[in-house]
């Protein structure tokens, strides 16, 4: 590193103490589909969540950005200080107080979270005129947008910040990156050596100071809508994954590192394979091994000992492990990182477990000495990734300019190898991970190969949002043999976040033969997920030469008949978000044979309020309602994720477990039970169960997901129908075949499985609304069978994923073997729970 203030480590205040044993990483809470306790989060952070709308970080001005803080009220419940660390309140009064240390630091807030908490973001640099971050921000945006040139230009290899973000604390009660962070802070802006002013003339350090403030408060690894924000990327449902994203959009970091516990020794990334295949990856290695060997020899250097502290040496999984914690799906923030730029990105675990039963049971004195330590650990991460960044500026900047302009130039990926990646030790054939990027990918306009006008927006908004290049068609187009209609959206793939565009619109790729066990999901795609038609265009010999626009937002899509009955599909979220708005304001909706909602032309204008506010199309029908639809109310004992989706598709919903149902729940408020963790038929006191069997007797519908669902039927004898478990760990986008019917109908032929389960042994009238494609079902993701070979996708092949039938008390009820509500994947989905809800209901 240039600066000896830089290297020099803090060293840690608390007392050794005998040894802790291995901490409690991320891996211990991988999260199952079908495990978990029933969400109990609050609507009003939903609603923050739902309200998309991300603050723009300032572009005036030149630095330092001075912003007073208003300090929340003191909060003695914030789970920071049983450790001695900064808790949430005191966060906004040091950062006031270092911005009048002197001109390197500026403080903005970035955002606010889904509890209502603030979103701190620093930056650490020399002073800039204004003049000077114009021009910092034309070399940023030539580097992004006209690459070739950039690698040209003296301007940028000379006075261009090579920019460093550091992400701190996105699971809540992985607390110590923050205090680390804030000293790191404080340091900087109080140097006066040579080095120190070098640094920051030539870096910007850009600090997320704490980016799950609700998790920090109540020491939780999720956010307040029980969200873990660090699975979030890709699609973006939390403001907090939201805000961090258009950092990334604005700051185009080339280095990141993010900082997590706890495992013991020290886990530092890049990671074992499966790597992503949408990476240059040859360049991301090469700067992601070096940098990693920097902050081993860092947090090593610090002198703690598995004798005397209980810290064990820091680990590289690349170089370390062979396989179980890979950088596969972009859904972690480091992984997503390298999309936007990042030539480094890391996530970094810290040693010594300080939460959740250790929190609970250890003294406090023992707690405060892991917890410096801890800290200690980050700070020196957090040092020596300066220390590369400054010593390597001018190839990191290199690397980033040269990932882009792969993409714009439509250049084939490289294969690491020793000989291509020099300086990394035993790269082998399971670290190549490349694919075949297509020529463009087109989302077709509606009327004709579109299946959801709405959906089709929602993806193309997405795409602008993560900073994807998406034109649209001016005139009709031919192109590859098919022809589109004008006002088609087009991903031209010869652009420089060709990588970010691949990995949300691809169908992904089967892994299951590649490794044994993933550290989390395998398989997504937006592209076949959210509803909308995606056509993959893989060669164009003559090239994209039709007439088309850039684009930064989808056109509209509502639409209303002038005259007549109206229809609504309920095939997309946003449709049963317009009929619960509907039914909430008294109108009498019915419906038609196909699951579809009949709407009176005398609410006409209504509808046009929700199809402008929402993008849906109320066609015109004289189809003839076969049952009428009420406002459905639902009790649900479901994850956060599902809790959320439900709340966004606008039911009204009655959080329940068996622990409420145990204290005494009034059934007259619920319409329909949805079923899918924390609710256990046989754990209910007599007069739970009692008053469960009377909503069932009276006709209370139920809708049921997974193991638990599957449970609640057979233990209320409800359907005849036996589950079969696949493999818990398999999980991805499968093929499916849905029957015309209210539940599936309409529905897209992909969706998503986590712990997939299928259902044999149909009784008399039991339907079959979705079954399993045949052959193999898998499209992307990882589903091996099981040591005696059941349980895998053959098995499923074919057999009914999603059935329904009528309960003994003259409900309807529907079983889901599938995800359909899965961390907001499959949108294209959601309306599929939405119809059985509103079919199942009172």
């Amino acid at each position: 590193m240039a600066s000896a203030l830089l290297l020099a480590p803090v060293p840690a205040t608390a007392q050794p103490g005998p040894p802790p044993g291995a901490g409690d990483g991320d891996g211990a809470h991988r999260e199952r589909a079908a495990q978990g306790q029933a969400a109990r989060t609050p609507a009003g952070a939903a609603a923050n969540a739902l309200d998309a709308r991300t603050p723009g970080l300032g572009r005036e001005g030149g630095y330092p950005r001075r912003t007073e803080l208003t300090a929340p009220a003191p909060n003695p419940a914030d789970k920071s200080i049983k450790l001695g660390l900064t808790p949430y309140h005191s966060i906004a009064p040091r950062l006031n107080a270092l911005q009048k240390l002197g001109n390197r630091v500026s403080v903005e807030v970035a955002g606010k979270s889904a509890g209502g908490h603030q979103l701190y973001l620093v930056t650490v640099t020399a002073p800039e005129s204004s003049r000077e971050t114009r021009e910092q921000e034309r070399m940023r945006e030539l580097i992004e947008n006209a690459p070739a040139r950039a690698a040209k230009d003296r301007r940028v290899k000379a006075a261009y910040k090579a920019p460093v973000l550091i992400n701190n604390n996105i699971h809540g009660n992985e607390w110590e990156g923050t205090d680390a962070s804030l000293g790191l802070i404080e340091e900087l802006a109080k140097a006066k050596d040579r080095k120190t002013a070098e640094l920051l003339a030539k870096t910007r350090i850009y600090l997320n100071v704490t980016a799950n403030p609700d998790g920090r408060i109540a020491g939780t690894r999720a956010n307040a809508n029980g969200f873990d924000l660090n699975r979030d990327f890709i699609t973006a449902t939390q403001p907090e994954a939201r805000a961090l994203r258009q950092i990334a959009i604005a700051k185009q970091p080339a280095v990141m590192i993010d900082l997590h516990g706890y495992v013991n020794g020290t886990l530092i990334e890049p990671t074992t394979p499966p790597h992503g295949e949408n990476y240059e990856y040859d360049l991301f290695l090469k700067n992601s091994y070096a940098n990693a060997l920097g902050m081993e020899k860092a947090v090593n250097g610090l002198g703690y000992t598995p004798a005397k502290d209980g810290v064990d040496p820091a680990v590289i999984p690349f170089r370390d492990q062979q396989e179980g914690w890979d950088d596969w799906p972009p859904i972690f923030t480091p992984q997503y990182m390298p999309f936007q730029g990042a030539v480094a990105a890391h996530t970094i675990e810290f040693p010594m477990q300080v939460n959740n039963q250790a929190y609970e049971t250890l003294p406090v004195t023992e707690l405060r000495r892991r917890a410096a330590i801890n800290t200690d650990i980050a700070g020196a991460a957090m040092r020596a990734t300066l220390a590369y960044t400054a010593a390597h500026r001018t190839s990191v900047l290199a690397d980033q300019i040269e990932t882009f302009r792969r993409g714009a130039v439509g250049a084939a990926q490289v294969e690491v190898s020793e000989e291509t990646v020099p300086g990394v030790p035993g790269i082998g054939p399971e670290d190549v991970y490349t694919t075949n990027f297509p020529r463009a990918y087109v989302i077709p306009a509606a009327g004709r190969g579109q299946r959801s006008a709405a959906a089709a927006a929602r993806l193309v908004d997405h795409l602008v949002a993560n900073d994807v290049r998406v034109e649209r068609a001016r005139t009709n187009f031919r192109i590859a043999g098919r022809s589109y209609l004008a006002g088609s959206y087009v991903v031209d793939m010869r652009q420089p976040k060709r990588g970010l565009a691949n990995v949300i619109l691809a169908e992904g790729r089967d892994i299951s033969a590649d490794v044994s066990t993933m550290y989390d999901i395998s398989g997504w795609s937006l592209g076949l997920l959210w509803g909308a038609s995606v056509e993959k265009v893989r060669k164009a010999p003559g090239g994209l030469n039709f007439s088309r626009r850039t684009v930064h937002a989808a056109s509209p899509t509502g639409q209303v008949a002038p005259r007549g009955g109206l229809r609504l599909r309920l095939d997309d979220p946003k449709e049963i978000e317009a009929l619960n708005s509907l039914l909430g304001d008294g109108v009498k909706v019915g419906r038609a044979a196909d699951g579809s909602a009949l709407v009176p032309g005398s609410a006409r204008k209504r509808a046009a309020v929700l199809a402008n506010r929402l993008g849906v199309a109320f066609h015109a029908t004289k189809a003839k309602a076969v049952a009428p639809l009420h406002r459905t109310r639902v009790a649900a004992a479901v994850s956060p994720g599902e809790l959320f989706a439900l709340r966004e598709m606008g039911f009204e919903v009655l959080p329940v477990s068996t622990a409420v149902l145990n204290a005494g729940f009034d059934w007259g408020k619920a319409d329909v039970l949805f079923v899918s963790a924390g609710l256990e038929y046989g754990k209910l006191n007599p007069a739970a169960r009692g008053a469960l069997e009377a909503f069932l007797a009276g006709g209370g519908g139920v809708v049921g997901r997974g193991a638990v669902g599957a449970a609640l039927n057979a233990d209320a004898k409800l359907l005849a129908a036996k589950p079969v478990r696949g493999n818990e760990d398999a999980n991805g986008v499968v093929k499916v075949v849905n029957v015309a019917g209210p539940v599936t109908g309409g529905a897209p032929g992909h969706t998503f499985v986590y712990a997939p389960m299928w259902f044999t042994d149909l009784g008399p009238g039991v339907r079959v609304e979705q079954s399993y494609g045949a052959g193999n079902p898998l499209v992307s993701g990882h589903w091996r069978a099981a040591a005696d070979g059941s349980g895998g996708p053959a098995d499923a092949a074919g057999r009914a994923a999603v059935v329904s039938g009528t309960t003994a008390g003259g409900a309807d009820a529907v079983l889901f073997g599938t995800e359909p509500l899965f961390r907001a994947h499959p949108k294209g989905a959601y309306a599929q729970v939405g119809r059985a809800l509103l079919n199942s209901a009172h």
